[in-house]
């Protein structure tokens, strides 16, 4: 790979990466168009392949190995308590409130609270200068418990509302996240091997997240297009899933703000921030067309609408939140020079 071929990879994911704020709503829009214009059933079989696309170029970047050192064992901790036990009950209880009629919207909102982290995970942490390193663990942990656990709790908490085929959500699981993650393993010692590491991380890894975004436009316009005439049918029905989503992620952001203030330092809790809300949609949108239609996972495509939009303020609202990170290093100093 030449430079030049290389640097212009590099601009242009950056580019698609930044511009996800816009390209989600507009893909949605022209999925929309799309369904109302042509029938769309027919890339159903897509749906699959491109959740692949989605997970794993964005594990190309992540080691296992990072995972399984004991530092930061306590705030992955936490952060693996409230994904797999607060937020997944959350999730559910507003599920319960606002779809307890709809068995698609339900399981949908199910579904949001039970695929923890995402690269993005990592990348928010990055710009709010938190501790990448935890985030690291956080996203590898998360994806393995949250593979393990997903079908048992779609089963307890959505069971008595849609039919869950606990083997057959098992099978999307491996297939979206098994397959890709080891392929991404490959992948990544292959590319280190022959570009070595500091190549890798400069000039190759930064072109993953723009083919992972492409693949979440993709579903995102297949999921919509899927269900256009129903959507149209139904005009509140975008406002009716933004309320839940909005409740969902502003509680999120309180308590893992809360806590990570209460019990962390500062690039601590920004990690616990990013680890706990940043939900890993584009798996869960995978599960839910592949297993539930896609009907369900019009909540997840709405749901990438509010989770960029509020990860991209909050970023903003960092130094407010936890303070500085030059005052933070004064602080420390300071403490350091009166002992």
């Amino acid at each position: 790979m030449s430079d030049n071929g290389s640097s212009t990879l590099v601009t242009a994911s950056k580019a698609l990466s930044a511009s996800l704020v816009w390209a989600i709503p507009l893909s949605m829009a022209a999925g929309l168009v799309s369904g109302l214009l042509a029938d769309l059933e027919p890339l159903r079989t897509l749906v699959l392949p491109l959740t692949m696309l989605m997970v794993y170029p964005m594990l190309v970047n992540v080691r296992l190995s990072d995972a399984f050192d004991p530092a930061d064992a306590k705030l992955v901790s936490v952060a693996m308590l409230i994904n797999f036990v607060v937020l997944p009950l959350l999730a559910w209880f507003l599920a319960r409130i606002f779809f307890g009629s709809d068995a698609g919207l339900f399981v949908g909102m199910v579904l949001a609270g039970l695929f923890p982290t995402s690269g993005m995970t990592i990348t928010w942490t990055g710009f709010a200068k938190g501790n990448v390193g935890a985030a690291v663990k956080m996203t590898v942990i998360g994806l393995i418990v949250a593979s393990l656990v997903a079908p048992f709790y779609l089963k307890v908490l959505a069971g008595r509302v849609v039919p869950v085929d606990m083997l057959g959500v098992l099978g999307t699981v491996v297939l979206v996240v098994a397959i890709p993650l080891a392929a991404a393993q490959v992948t990544r010692a292959l590319l280190v091997r022959t570009y070595g590491t500091d190549r890798f991380k400069s000039r190759i890894a930064p072109v993953f997240p723009g083919v992972s975004i492409l693949g979440v436009l993709g579903i995102v316009f297949v999921a919509v297009g899927l269900k256009a005439e129903m959507i149209v049918s139904r005009p509140m029905l975008t406002f009716a899933i933004l309320v839940p989503l909005l409740i969902f992620y502003l509680a999120n952001f309180a308590l893992a703000t809360f806590v990570g203030r209460a019990l962390f330092g500062r690039g601590d809790a920004i990690a616990l921030v990013y680890g706990t809300v940043m939900r890993n949609l584009s798996i869960a949108l995978g599960v839910a067309i592949a297993s539930f239609g896609p009907e369900a996972a019009l909540v997840l495509a709405a749901g990438y609408i509010v989770q960029v939009q509020a990860a991209a303020w909050y970023v903003r609202l960092t130094d407010r939140v936890f303070g500085p990170v030059v005052a933070v290093a004064e602080t420390v100093e300071a403490a350091s020079a009166r002992a």
